[in-house]
């Protein structure tokens, strides 16, 4: 066997280099060794997004995350990805014993395999390129006679090669399998514009243009290329392309069904990792076709299971690894797609700096999209939900409780609601219960006649009912009326009339009564604070509002909102870097929408740098939590003679359980940290909505 790198590892010992956690990246060449002073590294795609998303996209904190990834492992092999890259640079030296054929000192190589077993030192890093995910550098790499290397070619970009040759035998079994299939009808789903016009170009050279092939894409891609400059670059090899949301399979599969026949393609080719493509590959192969994924990391066995559940029978090709002539193959494909990839090159680079923050966010947003209907921005499973309910229930013109803790958003709700109903042209009018005197609630609600009373207008007064007829009452904290006007509210939602205070005209009303309390009715009725028939009166259909810690992914979207809202307020455009809006979606919110926009408005204001970073969140986080964990009841005793000792004590057991969860991260650790059984600790932490 030829040399591979044994003598280098480190720890453990006893492991062969790739699979080794450290490697010994001394420059001195040893046997079967010959060093390569680096020129570009082109790293894998899953290990290039990794680093780039945990380092916000901040090219020095990317540089950083790379040289400290060599410090510590000796070579360049993400920890978390497992997976490392390809290099290009010049021949050093060459040790003694190194059987190196066709190759001396001078030569400029690329190396065909991953150097994920090859110790690897960079002195200094001069660029980051995102669009290629490669990254040019200072340093050397110690490579062993067993490695396939190649000589760099002369007039040819670098970079496509290496993207080409990154994908090692993928390309070329691809080929090889098509060449002996012929499949009629190919689609290729990806987004990286590379790798597509890659494989495009080598599905039309296995049969001279005969084939039908079109491109299934992100649309997230179409906010930087249109697909007039997609097809200027895809010209002769694509017949269309279709935009989809590939986190949303089933959408995307009926929007290309309505123009391609179902399950039409003979063969498929998935260059996609985000969740979601392989279910678009799956639908769209037809039965006892050929799928091919370019990489086994590509959702594989997602679409196995996929097509399994589909009833198909479909071939399946994992693709990894390197193959015999591919480099030959490599060049002569960046060659006859040079033109078409000077095209590409030139979106990329004018693409705007912020889709990088937008790629970002989408990977920390688990691939999810951020809708918004109005004002109403959310981006939660949960909350699409609770949106699609409220849709639903806005088309019957019938009264409605929306339930909820304070602020989660139920005035949103209620926007929804009266938008989209037949009386979206009429009065929406909204009104705080809990704010109405108890001795002017009748004429409040009802509207007074002149000298109805001491101190009434002249000209008297229209009431609630009066000004949304024909349109909505919102009443907000229902619960917070006395009993003998929710008696008088029962009567108006009863008859549709009622009388002003001091009138004698009866008044016919037609109002949608849409009300809201963050305690649950129910428990009001209960308790006996609530009529129980004006609850049935009102209870047609409920809408629960979940809180913001039931519906974390939305705190991304709603956070990046508000930033902006304030960047257009105050004329100083300021952001959350990805760091920051993590710890943001980890906190517990008991204060949900209302206090995430409290807490966002006060790290603009107080912080001076424009981005604002998770440590600014963690000491304002930490702040609110952690210096309030004790209950102040200084207040109560100033306002009143005796305190409530059971409230007092239950607020404080939710102050300190909060406080254990937020410190703690777990409920087993929280539940050490107070010294209680765990299984305490949970059932409380679920009756305080924890």
């Amino acid at each position: 066997m030829k040399y591979f790198g044994i003598d280098r590892v480190k720890e453990p010992v006893g492991t062969i280099p790739s699979t080794a956690w450290r490697l010994d990246n001394s420059r001195m060449v040893g046997r079967g060794e010959f060093r390569v002073r680096l020129k570009v590294i082109k790293l894998e795609g899953d290990n290039f997004n990794q680093i780039c998303s945990a380092s916000d996209y901040n090219e020095q904190k990317v540089k950083e995350k790379l040289l400290t990834i060599v410090s510590k492992r000796g070579k360049l092999q993400n920890p978390y990805t497992e997976s490392s890259g390809i290099i290009c640079g010049t021949i050093e030296e060459i040790g003694s014993e190194c059987s190196l054929q066709g190759f001396k000192v001078g030569d400029e190589i690329i190396s065909l395999t991953s150097i994920s077993g090859i110790p690897v030192y960079i002195d200094s890093i001069k660029k980051v390129d995102y669009d290629y995910g490669e990254i040019w550098c200072d340093g050397y790499a110690i490579m062993f006679e067993a490695a396939q290397i190649a000589h760099r070619p002369d007039n040819v970009d670098i970079r496509p090669l290496m993207c080409a040759l990154d994908e090692e035998g993928s390309l070329l079994d691809v080929k090889d399998v098509l060449s002996e299939k012929r499949p009629s009808n190919v689609a290729i789903v990806g987004s990286n514009l590379v790798e597509m016009i890659l494989y495009s170009q080598m599905v039309n050279d296995y049969d001279e243009g005969n084939v039908r092939l079109i491109a299934v894409t992100d649309r997230n891609i179409g906010s930087y290329i249109k697909e007039n400059e997609f097809m200027k670059a895809f010209k002769g090899l694509v017949e269309r392309v279709y935009y989809v949301d590939m986190a949303r399979p089933v959408e995307s599969f009926e929007a290309i069904c309505q123009e391609e026949p179902v399950s039409s393609m003979d063969a498929i080719i998935n260059l996609e990792d985000i969740q979601g493509a392989e279910s678009i590959a799956a639908m769209l192969v037809k039965d006892k076709g050929f799928l091919f994924h370019t990489g086994v990391k590509r959702n594989y066995f997602q679409s196995l299971l996929a097509i399994d559940c589909l009833g198909k029978e479909v071939v399946n090709y994992a693709l990894d690894g390197y193959a015999q002539g591919v480099y030959d193959f490599a060049i002569e494909l960046i060659k006859k797609t040079e033109d078409r990839l000077k095209i590409i090159d030139d979106v990329l680079t004018h693409r705007p700096k912020k889709r990088l923050k937008e790629r970002a966010m989408r990977n920390i947003s688990k691939g999810l999209e951020v809708h918004r209907i109005d004002d109403f921005i959310f981006m939660s499973p949960v909350t699409a939900e609770l949106v699609d309910t409220a849709l639903n229930v806005a088309k019957y013109d019938c009264n409605v409780i929306i339930q909820g803790e304070t602020g989660v958003g139920k005035e949103k709700i209620l926007n929804i609601l009266h938008q989209n109903s037949t009386r979206k042209s009429k009065p929406c009018i909204k009104i705080n219960c809990a704010t109405i005197q108890e001795n002017l609630a009748e004429s409040e609600f009802f509207g007074y006649e002149k000298g109805s009373f001491t101190g009434a207008r002249d000209q008297g007064k229209a009431g609630y009912f009066e000004l949304a007829n024909n349109g909505t009452l919102f009443l907000d904290e229902i619960g917070s009326l006395p009993l003998a006007m929710q008696s008088k509210l029962l009567r108006v939602l009863q008859e549709n009339s009622y009388y002003r205070v001091g009138g004698t005209e009866q008044k016919n009303v037609n109002v949608r009564v849409i009300c809201a309390n963050n305690v649950p009715l129910k428990t009001l009725v209960d308790r006996g604070e609530f009529r129980e028939d004006l609850y049935y009166r009102l209870n047609i259909c409920m809408i629960d509002v979940p809180p913001l810690r039931r519906r974390k992914e939305d705190v991304i979207c709603l956070a990046d909102a508000f930033i902006k809202e304030y960047s257009r307020k105050y004329g100083i455009e300021k952001s959350f870097t990805i760091g920051a809006l993590q710890r943001l979606e980890e906190y517990h919110w008991p204060g949900n929408v209302r206090e995430l926009e409290n807490t966002v408005h006060r790290l603009y204001i107080s912080e001076k740098e424009d981005l604002i970073d998770e440590g600014a969140v963690d000491s304002l986080l930490n702040d609110s939590i952690y210096d309030n964990v004790v209950i102040d009841i200084r207040k109560q005793f100033q306002s009143r003679e005796t305190i409530d000792f059971s409230a007092v004590i239950e607020e404080q057991e939710k102050k300190l359980i909060a406080y254990a969860l937020k410190k703690e991260k777990t409920t087993r650790k929280a539940a050490d940290f107070l010294n209680l059984p765990q299984a305490t600790l949970a059932r409380k932490k679920v009756k305080y909505g924890l």
